[in-house]
């Protein structure tokens, strides 16, 4: 019985401690879920931050790319015409192939940007026909023209089929004969007429359009194309020939500007939160320190006090202020002076003040005081050492 006792008794001892480090894990445990939160909350906070200030510092950089970078290049089909009503059976086309191009993209805006110079190339299909083998050199000309129709300016370039023997072409013939007889293949050359190799927009006369015109009437053409291909130079240059570099070195310069400002501005809002406290702070230690000078000074006061007793030194000199004498008489009245005089005695190193009142009937002045005047008369005589 005594074995289960006392085994009872540590196990009641035992108790209250593994409680009481039960409560202290689950405080510990609570304290270390409410670090973990706020640590998750801050990420997702920084996070947040970090994709905002990214998608800012993207938008940024297109928006420079689109407002700074004109259009690179600008391709149009052109459809020429031409007239049939000559009178001679010997030709089919009464005039010059004439083609209007119009250089608006979508019809509003306007392909070439000021100052900008531009690469302007007519591409012509043409068939390896004997006619077109005939034909020679050929003039190609172009005249822009603005809004108002006016022309901006005009350019004039020759042209012809590339020379090919006859020998050249019958083996180009049976070689490529398979795909020519599929259709994949066609026997006609590509003939490229540079009009203008650095063509810069006018402000004052904008181009809307222009005017092609080929002068030859024994022309025979599949299609045609108009290239325009801006000629960048600097920034632009790099931009265009690099956007993957450029875009990373744009996106990431402005990621680092912003987060710089952003980390300023937190900074400067932090630093003046802790100031407020600190100037209060101040102005409470400032509003103390006249009170405590005002302590110390009393305590000082009363330190020094019995010392400027003991060390007072009484002299035997007395300071009246009396009445002149003006013929003026002591009257035998029997209300005598009630006096306080100071008296200074220098063994006890005390100064008693006594007041000396005068009475009403006491002075009178035969000639210039009529009435009755009350005297003080005080006498100190004290001086300290």
């Amino acid at each position: 019985m005594e074995e289960f006792s006392s085994e009872d008794s540590g196990v009641q001892d035992v108790g209250p401690q593994i409680n009481g480090l039960v409560v202290q894990i689950l405080k510990t445990m609570s304290v270390l879920l409410v670090r973990v939160r706020q640590k998750v909350l801050e990420i997702a906070i920084l996070i947040c931050v970090i994709l905002l200030v990214f998608w800012v510092a993207l938008f940024l950089y297109g928006s420079f790319y689109y407002s700074f970078m004109p259009t690179a290049n600008f391709i149009t089909p052109v459809h020429f015409f031409y007239r049939t009503d000559c009178p001679s059976p010997l030709h089919s086309m009464c005039s010059f192939p004439v083609a209007n191009v119009s250089l608006l993209k979508n019809g509003k805006h306007q392909v070439m940007t000021y100052g900008q110079p531009y690469r302007i190339t007519l591409e012509l299909e043409m068939p390896e026909s004997l006619a077109n083998q005939e034909l020679g050199m050929f003039l190609v000309k172009i005249t822009p023209y603005s809004k108002a129709g006016q022309i901006v300016d005009e350019s004039a370039r020759s042209a012809m089929l590339h020379y090919r023997s006859s020998l050249l072409q019958a083996l180009g013939t049976v070689v490529f004969s398979p795909m020519l007889l599929t259709g994949a293949s066609e026997q006609k050359q590509s003939v490229s007429v540079e009009l203008y190799s650095e063509f810069k927009d006018d402000s004052y006369k904008p181009t809307v359009g222009a005017v092609i015109e080929i002068h030859s009437q024994r022309i025979q053409i599949y299609r045609a194309h108009l290239f325009i291909f801006a000629h960048f130079t600097g920034i632009r240059y790099l931009l265009y020939h690099f956007p993957l570099i450029s875009a990373l070195i744009g996106v990431m310069s402005n990621f680092t500007f912003l987060s710089l400002i952003i980390a300023l501005s937190f900074l400067q809002f932090n630093l003046g939160s802790r100031r407020l406290p600190v100037k209060t702070d101040m102005q409470q230690e400032e509003m103390n320190e006249p009170d405590d000078l005002n302590d110390q000074f009393e305590s000082q006061n009363e330190g020094n006090a019995p010392e400027n007793v003991d060390t007072m030194d009484c002299n035997s000199v007395e300071m009246e202020e009396s009445i002149p004498d003006m013929g003026v008489e002591e009257s035998d009245d029997p209300r005598e002076l009630a006096e306080d005089e100071p008296i200074c005695e220098a063994g006890d190193g005390e100064m008693i003040l006594r007041h000396r009142h005068l009475s009403q009937d006491t002075l009178q002045s035969s000639q210039a005081l009529t009435d009755t005047k009350d005297k003080n008369y005080y006498r100190v005589g004290c001086s300290s050492f």
